[in-house]
């Protein structure tokens, strides 16, 4: 967020987030400056290494202990009444040069993967920006088809036909936390058959590009194929936007948005104080530089190669940190058990 001249604490720490992702613990052992919503811990290291009560904390399972009903929170109260085993220091080193095996490994693999990601889009910005043969359209013109969740009509008239509801009904209200999230994190969203036909124009019934225009997701890009859709009829949700065109590949489409050249003209569009956000008709005007079908069906060709190439070579890496990370939490839990 920012940098500050001295620091709130210049010791090891485990720092605890207040609000909102408390399950978050974060280990620190240089000076910091901590921002509001998170606690940071003194830790008295003739009783406890640092270290150690940050897996005895993890092992806790903070997240618990919340005591709001809308955003996750956590007081001083609370934590304060949290106990942890204390053993010898010489046993409390031992664990953490255990569990520590564990989480550097985790870590090593965490950077592999992220390594092989920065790759594929390295070389798609390079194949999408070194085209020749282009027109300068504007992305209005692009895309016969910019709509969004609003266009449906007034407030009062969605207040009036949509109705959100927690069961399976006639459609799926999709998020862009869901289309993030593969549809596996959070509550569906469920809209019954009047809700669907009154939001027929964001019906995700078609390939389609999607990009979130409101909150911390702006310039966000996502691909949309029906068939990959968890429910069998779907409709677009608020704060995204939706765009497609029957004249040139979608999916290049959804490639060139997520180069550094167009997401450098969205970002001089999206609000600067406030709440993030930016609107259709200047997202219209943005210029883009196009090749003929041809060559965007050629580029798709030669991207989804490469992603899947990298794929292969890390495609292991995610279910292999995941077992890296339950290999830890057993051995912590185990270790921990005193």
């Amino acid at each position: 967020m920012a940098h500050v001249d001295r620091a709130a604490y210049d010791k090891p720490s485990v720092l605890i987030p207040r609000k909102g992702s408390i399950d978050k613990l974060y280990y620190v052992d240089e000076p910091f400056w901590n921002v509001d919503t998170i606690f940071y811990t003194e830790i008295d290291e003739t009783l406890t290494l640092p270290r150690y009560a940050y897996h005895c904390l993890k092992r806790t399972h903070l997240e618990k202990l919340n005591t709001a009903g809308g955003v996750p929170s956590l007081t001083q109260a609370v934590l304060n009444k949290v106990t942890i085993p204390v053993p010898p220091l010489e046993v409390q080193r031992e664990i953490v040069r255990i569990l520590d095996n564990f989480t550097e490994l985790t870590a090593e693999l965490t950077a592999e993967l992220t390594a092989r990601r920065q790759q594929y889009e390295f070389y798609r910005n390079k194949l999408l920006t070194s085209v020749n043969d282009t027109s300068s359209l504007s992305l209005g013109d692009i895309f016969e088809t910019v709509t969004d969740y609003v266009a449906a009509g007034s407030f009062k008239e969605i207040a009036k036909n949509v109705k959100y509801l927690d069961e399976p009904n006639y459609a799926q209200l999709v998020r862009t936390v869901d289309i993030k999230s593969n549809f596996k994190k959070g509550s569906p969203v469920y809209v019954d058959q009047t809700a669907f036909e009154f939001l027929w124009r964001v019906n995700l019934d078609k390939e389609c590009v999607v990009l979130p225009n409101i909150g911390v997701n702006c310039g966000e890009v996502y691909y949309i194929m029906p068939d990959d859709l968890a429910y069998e009829r779907n409709v677009l949700a608020p704060n995204a936007i939706m765009a497609r065109s029957d004249l040139h590949d979608n999916k290049y489409l959804y490639h060139l948005l997520q180069t550094d050249s167009f997401q450098k003209q969205l970002r001089k569009i999206i609000s600067p104080g406030g709440q993030t956000k930016f609107n259709k008709t200047e997202l219209k005007k943005i210029k883009l530089q196009i090749p003929p079908l041809e060559e965007q069906h050629r580029i798709v060709t030669i991207l989804d190669k490469f992603y899947a190439l990298c794929n292969d070579i890390s495609e292991g890496l995610p279910a292999e940190i995941a077992a890296r990370q339950r290999q830890y939490e057993y051995y912590r839990d185990k270790l921990l058990s005193f």
